[in-house]
């Protein structure tokens, strides 16, 4: 079936408009765009990594980060050879954390089973781990002209509100059909300057409130605009309902001045946080407030360990996508002249580190979160 044939035709967009609609984005796009560091750069790799980080995370954020990892890793070879722990420590506070655990097992894929050649096609884009459809769109046509088109929030807006397309926007048949019109609307010649300009004007023109229609560039083929309402569309989307949970946290503290050191866990290295580093931490399973003294038993090798009175350091909620974390923090400081070692059976492992170790370590934001209230009690 074609393209064409899977869009209604009260939504398809005429071949004349579709000239019309290019002609006009691309020209608004060279003259307006904002100045990003991995606007062309021809880098195949810089794109990918920027596509990834730009993943659920704002552009403002993730600059720095950008610039940071580039300096750290500059080639796809280099992100290869890279240990586990300086990638996650690079990452550290960028959130969504297995986007930097797939980025870096997929580098190893491009170097050992591709020749050090990222992908060029989106069928290919889609076999690294990581890598879904609208990455793959973004990096093919981007770094390699191929005319395919990418679909994420703002484009999924800009085009709800040119062809006034109502319902739940992240419904099956919604998203099929904002594919569908994204791939006829892709300039042939310059997909990846129009797909960026179609999210460029999302970001900063087709904005979910207050849009500023007059200055849009495509205005006059905008159905939503001609029919007074352009924040009616599209509809509100359906939240997924986060999971609450509460978890019990403890910073640990020997010695002190500049001898003080912190005891800090090594998560799993899949599931939720997987191979970031956390203060000891434990969930609460039945609504009570959870305690860690068990928990260190079982990471220490030390039993019954001597401990000042925990000093309640107070409560705090960390969000993620899906979980409403809320966290019940506490303190102890040991009353020991050597820091216990770590448990020879306990599977995961146990570190005291130093306040700049500690500053240089990948932690998740909850954990930083645990260390403000630790600082200012």
């Amino acid at each position: 079936m074609s393209r064409t044939a899977e869009i209604a035709s009260e939504h398809q967009f005429s071949a004349d408009e579709c000239d019309s609609l290019r002609r006009a984005l691309l020209s608004w796009y060279a003259h307006h765009k904002r100045e990003l560091p991995w606007r062309d750069i021809g880098d195949p790799y810089a794109v990918w990594v920027s596509e990834i980080m730009l993943q659920q995370t704002q552009v403002a954020t993730v600059i720095d980060y950008y610039h940071r990892w580039l300096e750290r890793f500059p080639t796809v070879e280099d992100l290869a050879r890279a240990e586990r722990e300086d990638v996650m420590e690079l990452w550290a506070g960028l959130g969504y954390y297995r986007r930097a655990r797939f980025l870096h097992e997929s580098a190893a894929v491009v170097v050992d089973e591709m020749g050090g050649e990222v992908p060029r096609t989106v069928k290919q884009l889609k076999s690294l781990k990581g890598i879904g459809p609208y990455t793959a769109g973004a990096i093919a046509s981007i770094a390699f002209d191929e005319p395919v088109p990418v679909v994420d929030g703002n484009v999924e807006r800009v085009l709800s509100r040119l062809r006034a397309i109502s319902g739940d926007p992240k419904a099956t048949a919604n998203q099929k059909l904002y594919w569908a019109l994204a791939g006829d609307l892709v300039d042939p010649d310059a997909p990846g300057d129009f797909n960026q300009a179609m999210m460029e004007l999302g970001a900063t023109i087709c904005t979910p409130q207050s849009p500023t229609c007059m200055l849009c560039p495509v205005r006059e083929h905008c159905i939503a605009f001609a029919e007074g309402e352009p924040t009616e569309y599209p509809a509100t989307a359906k939240r997924t309902r986060q999971r609450p949970m509460t978890v019990g946290t403890s910073v640990v503290v020997f010695g002190t001045g500049r001898a003080e050191r912190f005891l800090v866990v090594k998560r799993p290295p899949d599931g939720l946080l997987g191979g970031l580093w956390e203060f000891p931490t434990v969930v609460d399973e039945d609504g009570k407030a959870s305690s860690v003294d068990a928990y260190l038993e079982q990471c220490l090798a030390t039993a019954g360990l001597e401990t000042s009175e925990p000093n309640d350091l107070g409560e705090l909620v960390h969000h993620f996508s899906h979980i409403r974390m809320t966290i019940r923090a506490e303190a102890r400081r040991l009353d020991t002249e050597e820091p216990p070692e770590g448990a020879a059976e306990f599977d995961q492992p146990v570190d005291w580190v130093s306040r700049d170790e500690l500053e240089r370590l990948p932690m998740s934001a909850a954990m930083r979160k645990v260390l403000a209230l630790y600082e200012q009690a």
